[in-house]
């Protein structure tokens, strides 16, 4: 315990020396190095891959009549509505996975290893972000697939990019969020748990799934500032129509608060965890 003690000042003051150069260099090598991980344990995409199969299979054939006949359509209306919002649930639920594998990595000893070098101390934290920006891709890719298998129609490309672009932000945002707590919990299942109590609400209480007019006026106040609902009803501007300037500044003003005032806190969480 002295010996981590006394090597912790140390490294810190390292990592206040590293120039911008040095790391980019340090981020990109750990992301080859996560992505090369991924490479010898396919299984750890199945939740990429089957997630949003399951999902969108799930609403537009379990819920799509029902729902689409409220949006005065059937199950075709219904597929056009929660698409978009599927890629805002995408962003939110593939950050959790970056706070549960950032805790495997405590708990194995990798970390200890990373902290030990004289390396940044954000670059670790950026390389995690940016592979599971990877990974959310990857699901936004099979979505999309599944969707036009399923009858979506992508009436703008530049939207479906921008759309991406925002659900990239915001996603990268929470992200931080999902770091912090894998660095303060003891386990991943304890990571996941509380992930679960943050996301579960969130998507539910939004309107991903489901118009907000005719939930309760307690649940629409919850929706009007759910940062979930503005980057679904700017996704659906975007890819098939609508107002798209308020939702699309709402959300990037939340990437921007929540980033601001979490990527900090997890640098300095890791930065000082013994």
């Amino acid at each position: 315990m002295s010996t981590a003690n006394a090597t912790m000042p140390a490294v810190t003051t390292a990592d206040s020396r590293i120039t911008l150069r040095g790391h980019l260099r340090h981020t990109g090598a750990l992301i080859r190095r996560n992505l090369l991980w991924i490479k010898q344990d396919p299984e750890s995409m199945f939740d990429a891959l089957l997630m949003p199969i399951i999902f969108t299979l799930l609403f537009v054939f379990v819920f799509g009549g029902s729902i689409g006949k409220a949006l005065g359509g059937g199950q075709d209306q219904y597929v056009q509505y929660v698409i978009p919002g599927m890629l805002a649930m995408m962003s939110m639920t593939m950050s959790q996975g970056v706070g549960t594998g950032f805790s495997q990595d405590f708990n194995s000893g990798v970390m200890d290893r990373f902290r030990s070098l004289p390396i940044g101390r954000g670059s670790v934290l950026f390389a995690k972000i940016g592979v599971e920006l990877v990974r959310m891709l990857f699901a936004t890719v099979v979505l999309m697939i599944v969707a036009v298998l399923v009858g979506f129609h992508i009436t703008s490309w530049s939207g479906l990019l921008a759309t991406v672009g925002l659900s990239t932000l915001f996603a990268s945002s929470i992200m931080w969020v999902f770091l912090t707590l894998g660095v303060v919990m003891k386990s991943a299942q304890s990571v996941q748990a509380m992930g679960f109590l943050v996301l579960f609400p969130l998507q539910f209480g939004s309107s991903i799934f489901a118009p907000t007019k005719s939930m309760p006026g307690w649940l629409q106040a919850f929706t009007d500032y759910n940062p979930l609902s503005t980057l679904a009803d700017a996704a659906r501007g975007l890819m098939v129509g609508g107002p798209v300037t308020h939702d699309l500044w709402v959300t990037v003003g939340w990437s921007v608060a929540i980033t601001a005032v979490m990527a900090p806190v997890a640098i300095h969480k890791f930065r000082t965890k013994s």
